[in-house]
């Protein structure tokens, strides 16, 4: 019996906007018994790492390059490591299958480029690939379909030499080479495992650092009670309560008017009063301080040209940081105090903190 050939497919992309996507590219090589390859496998950041990547390129039989809104994290030669996949693999003669997102797909704002430089080498990166041909999907099922079909096609179109077991060949190098990338394979999941936790190390230390900013930052925005009223400035408020206030409001975006509503209705001294607005200019303060801490950004939704209002949303930094907030929240919420006697407590004897800050600071 002829040997059955499994082909390894170098599947490229940005990586966190993309991951259910590379999941189900992965998964649809997986699936027609092929051989799936990705940079996640490997560091990129470095030289050395970039040169095996190369060689698993070298090595691959198809090489599939998925794309959205993101252009991706930079060489030292001033282009993302996308780009540098792509071109290699074109330069090294192997068969490149390329799936851009449709211009007509939802997409999350905060997985967008929005740097107007991103944008232009994103553009590019799209028109060189659709130098040859392309299949535009719309998510992440209609790209595993659309994938599906265009691998098997490449593989009827132009043939590769593709992977075979080693008892079905002669003599001991492939047997060899299979040893060798086993354990080369063990040793970069190992690398990726660590890399990981320091990642997810790194990104608690932003969350902390944030954090403390906000505690330690005190701000006395101007209100008024009614419109065209006299204008007051009589409360200090913390930086980290005017975040967990607005927030919520952003997690898909919310305007500077309407935040600046929100947040007279909960600074305001005298709560028998009703309320109208925080200055403008100081929301538009406010907002700058959140941004500096690369909590928020302003909103890259589209909107009517009738809609003059400003935008913002949470970056996401900013999505982390008040999940962390809500879940010390619903964790104080449910557990109950160490001492349910008399005291200076909320009423139901406990007080929301955030390590060791109160909450309503």
């Amino acid at each position: 019996m002829a040997a059955v050939a499994k082909y390894q497919v170098f599947v490229s992309s940005t990586f966190d906007d993309l991951r259910d996507e590379r999941d189900q590219v992965i998964k649809a090589v997986l699936e027609m018994g092929h051989i799936p390859v990705g940079m996640e496998m490997f560091s990129a950041a470095d030289e050395e790492q970039w040169q095996i990547i190369a060689r698993h390129i070298d090595e691959s039989d198809y090489y599939a390059v998925v794309v959205a809104h993101r252009y991706g994290s930079m060489t030292d030669e001033g282009i993302s490591f996308t780009r540098k996949e792509y071109e290699y693999a074109r330069a090294r003669g192997i068969p490149c299958l390329g799936f851009i997102i449709d211009d007509s797909a939802s997409w999350p704002a905060d997985r967008v480029d929005t740097k107007t430089s991103l944008k232009a080498a994103l553009d590019d990166l799209k028109a060189l690939i659709k130098e040859k041909p392309v299949n535009f999907w719309t998510t992440a099922d209609d790209l595993h379909g659309k994938f599906s079909i265009s691998l098997m096609k490449a593989i009827t179109a132009t043939p590769r030499p593709g992977w075979v077991r080693s008892s079905d060949v002669a003599g001991p190098e492939v047997t060899a080479e299979l040893i060798r990338l086993s354990s080369e394979n063990a040793g970069l999941r190992k690398g990726i495992a660590a890399a990981e936790a320091a990642a997810a190390k790194d990104r608690n230390e932003e969350i902390r650092r944030a954090a403390q900013t906000l505690f330690a930052t005190k701000r006395s925005p101007s209100y008024r009670y009614t419109s065209r009223g006299e204008w007051h400035n009589d409360v200090e408020v913390s930086l980290f309560k005017i975040f967990s206030v607005l927030a919520p409001t952003m997690m898909v975006e919310d305007s500077v008017r309407s935040m600046a509503v929100t947040l007279a209705m909960e600074i305001r001294s005298d709560k028998e009063q009703g309320w109208d607005i925080v200055a403008l200019n100081q929301m538009r303060g406010l907002l700058a301080d959140l941004m500096t801490l690369d909590l928020v950004h302003p909103s890259s939704r589209r909107h009517t040209v009738s809609d003059d209002n400003e935008y913002w949303s949470l970056s996401s930094l900013g999505t982390e940081t008040l999940k962390r907030i809500r879940q010390t929240s619903l964790k104080d919420a449910v557990e109950p105090p160490e001492d349910e006697g008399d005291g200076d407590s909320d009423s139901d004897g406990a007080q929301t903190t955030y390590e060791g800050q109160p909450v309503d600071g």
